[in-house]
């Protein structure tokens, strides 16, 4: 980062002379005397930075460091390449701020577009904006660009994740969306009746919450059959291998980017990437950058097709989100650069190959069956006895097992796991069952 050049004593006194104060204090005279603070806090004495550093270093050998991660439930443990890190940290990529003035910020715009650009070729759809928080408000987001004047209700699979439902059926609570859950059935949506003239659109999680494979082409013709438009839900790290959201008809694809080079972080920040077919482009929220030329008729780049409504006429917005993650979809870029058409779909095929193997080995086990019978990628769920204590086993050899769903469990493979660590895990879970 660059450096930190702090306003001298001197410069200082002069800022408060200007403002007309005698000092800081000055700058919360409005603040009520009850809620300053007459003594000092009670803090440890100043130390140095080698002191500091191993005070640190102590507090983070704390964490508990997973060696094998066989969880997913909506973050995934997938390798990223050491120059994704190394690329995406160069200060010319972090201190980057909102794109505003074209003409000195060519190298975000196009870092942005490019973003839009393999988002678009991944969902094979039409355009694509600058991305949003995560995968779960560009879900609720998409939701909101579906509404209209007499579609005013949103059809939710109820097999999606948990946390995305929650998140649309916030967002539909505050512009009187009225939300529909579609119902499991044998682990897949089932939309047996639910579609209608009042329904502005669908939201199906291909794969869903418990990994299981949804009839996305399926749903996209019943949804437009009833006039409505189909939200596709995806793992983008699945489109190396499964047909794109686009080719299979839905009209908007969303999900979370954290698959594509972000690392697991304790939960963020992530990327919601958002596409849509060229009919509703001009309903995506947020930042969307364009190609143009300039007064040379070279190559430039512009922010593009924004709703005013969205910064100045906010109560007539159909989306208040004004910005973007920027750096995390630069990262994304990377990883999607360097990993190439080929190295995405290897991501994929590993994956769904080693959940396939240990899932087989986990059901050889008695007292394990796959709770669902329908085909799956890289995530399933399993019913087993005391999936609790299988946990605790796990985690005493360093393994985070599945999420607990009831009485089972919902795992997940991903490439970064060894055949060698999935048959350590199978032991283990043979072992704790078999007592």
């Amino acid at each position: 980062m660059g450096g930190y050049l702090p306003a001298a004593e001197a410069e200082r006194a002069a800022q408060y002379a200007a403002l007309g104060l005698d000092g800081p204090t000055g700058l919360y005279r409005d603040v009520p005397d009850s809620v300053y603070l007459k003594e000092p806090l009670h803090m440890p004495e100043p130390k140095s930075e080698l002191e500091v550093r191993r005070i640190l270093e102590g507090l983070a050998e704390q964490n508990v460091r997973f060696r094998t991660i066989l969880r997913g439930a909506g973050a995934y443990d997938h390798y990223i390449p050491a120059a994704v890190s190394r690329i995406a940290a160069k200060e010319a990529f972090v201190t980057a701020y909102t794109p505003y003035q074209a003409e000195i910020s060519q190298g975000v715009l196009q870092s942005i577009f490019e973003f839009q650009t393999m988002i678009c070729e991944l969902t094979g759809l039409d355009a694509a904006n600058a991305s949003v928080y995560d995968g779960a408000s560009a879900a609720a987001e998409a939701v909101a660009m579906c509404k209209e004047r007499k579609r005013t209700r949103a059809v939710i699979a109820a097999a999606a994740h948990p946390d995305v439902i929650a998140t649309i059926q916030t967002y539909c609570f505050g512009s009187g969306t009225e939300v529909v859950l579609a119902p499991v059935k044998d682990g897949v949506t089932d939309l047996t009746g639910l579609l209608d003239d009042a329904t502005a659109c669908v939201y199906i999680q291909h794969p869903n919450f418990f990994g299981q494979l949804e009839d996305l082409r399926g749903f996209a013709e019943a949804a437009h059959a009833a006039g409505a438009k189909l939200i596709a839900g995806v793992n983008p790290a699945t489109l190396g291998v499964l047909e794109s959201p686009g080719a299979c008809g839905a009209d908007i694809a969303v999900g979370e980017g954290q698959p594509l080079g972000l690392p697991l972080a304790w939960g963020g920040p992530y990327l919601g990437f958002m596409a849509a077919a060229q009919p509703l482009m001009r309903r995506l929220p947020g930042r969307i950058v364009g190609e143009t030329t300039d007064s040379r008729g070279e190559r430039a780049f512009v922010l593009t097709m924004q709703a005013r409504e969205q910064h100045i006429r906010r109560e007539k917005a159909s989306s208040n989100v004004c910005s973007n993650e920027a750096l995390c979809a630069l990262t994304a870029s990377i990883y999607l650069s360097l990993m190439g058409r080929s190295g995405l779909r290897q991501v994929g095929e590993q994956s769904h190959a080693k959940a396939h193997y240990l899932a087989e080995e986990l059901c050889q086990i008695p007292g394990v069956s796959l709770r669902y019978p329908g085909p799956f990628f890289h995530e399933f769920v399993t019913d087993l006895p005391q999936p609790r204590k299988v946990l605790s086993a796990l985690e005493e050899q360093g393994i985070l097992g599945g999420w607990v769903l009831g009485d089972g469990l919902l795992w997940c493979a991903t490439e970064k796991q060894t055949k060698e660590q999935l048959d350590e895990a199978v032991s283990i879970v043979k072992e704790v069952l078999g007592k």
